[in-house]
């Protein structure tokens, strides 16, 4: 959908998507399309996962271009990144920060 990733990774509740986001796609649809793909490979290729589901929902942050390889940074260090912040609190303190950003 003209959004090339630039890096992703995971760890046991989440995953990271960095990429550009085409002008011509909403995010919302970009995700969408984003899900059902990686969701029918998923039931397709790993019998043992046969029936994986995305959640509902999910987050979405701009980051400034100056700031992308600190983003890739992160996205590559969840797994130690994890065990010192659960993914929950990382949550509350992102949305904590954008909106003293108001």
């Amino acid at each position: 959908m003209e959004s090339p990733a630039i890096s992703i990774n995971s760890v046991s509740d989440h995953v990271h998507v960095l990429f550009r986001l085409s002008k011509n796609y909403a995010i919302a649809k970009v995700v969408e399309e984003l899900k059902k793909c990686t969701s029918k490979w998923v039931k397709d290729n790993m019998e043992s996962c046969s029936k994986f589901s995305w959640q509902g929902g999910y987050g979405a942050f701009s980051v400034s271009s100056s700031n992308v390889n600190v983003v890739k940074q992160y996205i590559a260090n969840q797994k130690m990144h994890h065990r010192k912040v659960s993914y929950q609190k990382e949550v509350e303190e992102l949305i904590r920060l954008s909106c003293t950003y108001y």
